[in-house]
């Protein structure tokens, strides 16, 4: 059964309704990845980048996101966000904070591989998921990636930064052919993946997707009152 993560930016437009949009999302999600709002998300397109900096101008802060995510009641969530937010917030601080909110595990897009010792020890002693992301450029990294790899691989469609798109990169299966000869741990394609056509051509190739502008989307158009929004464009996607 293929798996569905849903992404959605903390704080924008607030909060209070981050946490009615998990829940928007739970029906049909597996995980849901929230992103920590951050001043240089550089990872991110327009969309994301946008709804980053709208969270911080409303006053969004890791402190704030983690103690809203305490009151919700899912294990299944993850957190993405970037290496000097954890540097500055304190890495065991970050990672205890973490297993306290049942985060399966956290994706860090600017972490280089050699260099995830630097909070792989409070991941594993909080029993959270540093999720390995390759892209179609790892080449003859890709076995090396995927051996080390827990929770789930987050397979990078195309080069370049989030955002809707309409072409991938053509290797993708033979990409996640590589990966499954060394790893049972699940490949999960995102980046770009905006309908169901989309999605349902990835899902014959990976163990999942994961979808994020388009939701971003959704609540840059629709705000405060994206709930019913968020759910129908998911139940179609799904």
């Amino acid at each position: 059964m293929s798996k569905f993560v849903s992404f959605i930016t903390a704080g924008d437009p607030s909060l209070e309704k981050t946490k009615e949009f998990i829940g928007a999302l739970s029906e049909h999600s597996d995980i849901i990845e929230i992103g920590l709002p951050f001043s240089d998300p550089i990872a991110e397109g327009e969309v994301i980048q946008a709804a980053n900096m709208r969270a911080l101008e409303n006053g969004t802060t890791t402190d704030k996101v983690f103690k809203m995510l305490k009151t919700v009641s899912s294990d299944k969530l993850a957190i993405l966000t970037y290496i000097n937010p954890v540097f500055v917030y304190g890495r065991e601080k970050f990672f205890k904070n973490c297993a306290q909110c049942k985060i399966y595990g956290v994706i860090i897009p600017d972490l280089p591989f050699e260099e995830r010792s630097e909070v792989l020890e409070y991941a594993k002693k909080y029993n959270v998921h540093l999720i390995t992301l390759i892209a179609p450029t790892s080449n003859e990294r890709i076995k090396m990636l995927a051996k080390n790899a827990t929770g789930f691989i987050y397979l990078v469609s195309s080069m370049g930064v989030t955002g809707v798109r309409t072409e991938f990169n053509a290797d993708l299966a033979n990409i996640v052919k590589e990966i499954k000869k060394v790893t049972k741990v699940p490949v999960y394609i995102g980046f770009g993946i905006s309908n169901k056509e989309q999605a349902d051509n990835m899902r014959k190739i990976a163990d999942g997707i994961i979808v994020g502008s388009a939701f971003v989307k959704i609540i840059q158009e629709h705000g405060a009152k994206s709930a019913p929004y968020i759910k129908k464009f998911l139940k179609e996607i799904t």
